[in-house]
């Protein structure tokens, strides 16, 4: 009788499951299988960026339950390092993609405010602008004429100023530096007489190298030590005046994203916040060790930019952004937003964070 009841349980039990598993089973079976290609602007490998679209691709995947699936491809693994913004609007054969928003001021001078202001908002307060301040929806605006949706993908933080060929010790010392800077600080470098260019990544050594450029900017130690920039350039300038709190974006073609499920939708966002937090949270944690090997180790010289050519290059930063404001519309509109935001962000700044680092000034000294 136990053996009999015991019998009658287990068909119960098995029916049971039986039945859950056909209830769900539609569920499961109605999450399409997509495949998308992402192309970066960055070199194989590198460190929270080109490493960062990876792990982002792998987050969609593992949250899609495998049905999801993102490729992605290094600088010119499929397209020129330049040409991501181009090849994810045309659609076709690549959705999605990793860059910088400044690459696209020829298409939309807006863009710039999205990537970096010269003695702008850090990346705490650029990272409010988006999420708190309206910023994220200025950018979709300014990304919706050409069919691209943007999301932030993290931040480098404070960059350095640069590696230079010859000292800066007045304002003067900019004219006729050829430099590879690109964005707003670009357009500030060549106000001060500076010859500006724009080339990948991966081509900046060969330039410093052979001559072909004096200067260089880059992002900050943990990549500038690993690109090797110490070998060809005698002096390391700082602060990074011209990208105080650099973003670097996530971009994805509208007809692309509009064909998926709302719960890829989601996912896909939630896979962008996480990644780019893993960005900046790894920045953050490997800049200062990095920076410490390139002077201790590597014996690189170290310099800061004289107070009365920052104080310059402010003003030529100001007049910039208004130049472009004054010739965009659409420029206008995010750059007041950007300024009304700063100047909110920049009042609680000036009675917690800049006290709290002027007390702390002296605990942290670069010594061995």
């Amino acid at each position: 009788m136990k053996r009999r009841d015991f019998l009658k349980k287990a068909g119960i039990g098995a029916a049971a499951a039986t039945t859950a598993t056909a209830v769900n089973a539609p569920f499961v079976q109605a999450r399409p299988k997509v495949r998308w290609k992402m192309v970066t602007t960055w070199p194989p490998k590198l460190p929270y960026l080109q490493d960062a679209a990876v792990y982002m691709a792998k987050l969609v995947e593992q949250m899609s339950g495998g049905q999801f699936k993102i490729r992605v491809y290094a600088a010119g693994e499929l397209v020129p390092a330049l040409q991501t913004f181009a090849a994810v609007r045309e659609g076709s054969t690549i959705q999605a993609g990793s860059s910088v928003a400044y690459y696209q001021a020829g298409k939309a001078p807006a863009a710039q405010w999205f990537a970096a202001v010269p003695f702008g908002l850090n990346s705490l307060g650029m990272s409010a602008w988006f999420n708190s301040g309206g910023g994220l929806e200025l950018w979709e605006e300014t990304y919706a004429p050409f069919g691209v949706i943007p999301r932030p993908g993290g931040s480098t933080g404070v960059q350095m100023g640069g590696w230079f060929n010859k000292k800066i010790e007045t304002i003067d010392d900019f004219k006729g530096l050829k430099m590879r800077i690109p964005g707003l600080g670009g357009k500030v470098v060549s106000k001060a007489g500076g010859t500006v260019t724009l080339v990948p990544g991966g081509e900046i050594f060969t330039n410093m190298e052979r001559g072909v450029i004096d200067a260089t900017e880059w992002v900050g130690p943990l990549h500038d030590k690993i690109m090797g920039f110490y070998k060809v350039a005698k002096y390391y300038y700082y602060p990074g005046w011209h990208e105080p709190g650099a973003f670097v974006e996530y971009i994805f073609n509208r007809k692309a994203v509009e064909k998926l499920p709302a719960e890829y939708r989601a996912i896909l966002d939630a896979a962008c916040a996480q990644a780019g937090a893993w960005t900046t949270q790894g920045f953050n944690a490997s800049n200062g060790q990095a920076l410490r090997d390139l002077i201790f180790k590597k014996k690189v010289k170290l310099m800061r930019f004289p107070d009365p050519v920052l104080a310059q290059l402010k003003v030529y930063a100001k007049e910039t952004l208004a130049e472009i404001a004054a010739k965009d519309k659409q420029a206008k509109k995010v750059n007041d937003s950007y300024q009304k935001f700063s100047a909110i962000v920049g009042t609680w700044g000036e009675i917690s964070e800049k006290p709290y680092y002027n007390a702390i000034a002296d605990k942290h000294p670069l010594s061995g």
